[in-house]
């Protein structure tokens, strides 16, 4: 993995934001890519703190949420789009992470920092715009559902019912790695002292968590740490 963090620092734009390659444009899904990349590599708060522009990149990433749709758009000048519900949603857990660093307690988190993009716009946008009158979920109203934009926002949608964050007790895998299995959840809900103004669902809309790397429910992530 040698020089890996470093081509993915200079994959990072004069906008803030990560391209695919060096001096190409900044899209939200490279954006994911390569922080979950460096969160797997080590700690969100070691990783992604040295090698990516965070400020410049939380300044980016806070641009492709607009109003008053509440959704999210992969590049400048592009519109919301309900996949990137998750490829720019699914960044800002990686962020909080980094921003927060390691919980000492899977069970009451600190976080010093809340969250920094709206979970109430985006959910609106993804109850009230991207439900197909005929099932799954799309891009947007007058676009039809397809199976790729029904699972990246319904990933989306998992993500803004949920706090993650990184715990030194939440790894059950030892070795190269373990970083990325050490990842601990608790619901939000109108009760939780995180966040309790943006929980705009009902408990029946509430979907099962999904781990912020893999995007795969948590259950599935931890079996496949006993095998490294």
């Amino acid at each position: 993995m040698s020089g890996l963090p470093e081509y993915l620092s200079r994959c990072q734009t004069f906008e803030g934001g990560i391209s695919g390659s060096p001096g190409t444009e900044a899209h939200g899904a490279y954006a994911f890519c390569a922080l979950a990349c460096l969160c797997i590599l080590g700690s969100p708060g070691e990783m992604i703190n040295k090698h990516l522009d965070v400020p410049l990149l939380i300044s980016w990433l806070s641009a492709r949420q607009y109003a008053p749709e509440g959704g999210f758009a992969g590049r400048t000048n592009k519109l919301v789009d309900g996949c990137y519900s998750h490829w720019v949603g699914g960044c800002w857990p990686l962020i909080q992470a980094a921003l927060n660093g390691t919980q000492s307690n899977a069970d009451a988190p600190q976080p010093r920092f809340g969250s920094l993009y709206s979970r109430e716009g985006l959910t609106r946008y993804i109850l009230g715009c991207c439900q197909s009158p005929h099932g799954g979920l799309r891009d947007k109203p007058g676009k039809h559902a397809d199976s790729y934009h029904t699972c990246y926002t319904l990933a989306g949608l998992s993500n803004t019912q949920s706090y993650h964050f990184e715990t030194a007790t939440g790894s059950i895998a030892r070795g190269p790695f373990s970083s990325a299995f050490s990842w601990s959840h608790i619901p939000l809900t109108s009760k939780t002292d995180i966040e309790p103004d943006g929980i705009v669902f009902h408990e029946r809309d509430r979907l099962k968590v999904i781990h912020p790397l893999f995007v795969v429910p948590h259950s599935a992530a931890e079996g496949g740490s006993l095998e490294i």
